[in-house]
């Protein structure tokens, strides 16, 4: 049987990459919007972005109702 704290670090360790994959491709999607000269749609997936980014870093909680910190 895993320990419950290395199922937590392994948890952790998805939810990091989900997020950086999602940050990718929000990248790659921003490129796409940019190239069909869709304006408001590339500022959309830009915010989106940098949601990731604050993620990524910690600096905001995944939902709303989880206030703790991303890394914890």
């Amino acid at each position: 049987m895993v320990p419950q704290n290395e199922m937590n670090g392994r948890r952790e360790d998805n939810t990091r990459e989900n997020i950086a994959y999602i940050r990718q491709m929000l990248g790659e999607l921003r490129q796409v919007a940019l190239g069909e000269g869709a304006d408001m749609l590339c500022y959309l997936i830009e915010m989106a972005y940098v949601e990731a980014g604050d993620l990524q870093a910690g600096r905001r909680p995944r939902s709303l109702s989880n206030r703790g910190p991303v890394n914890s």
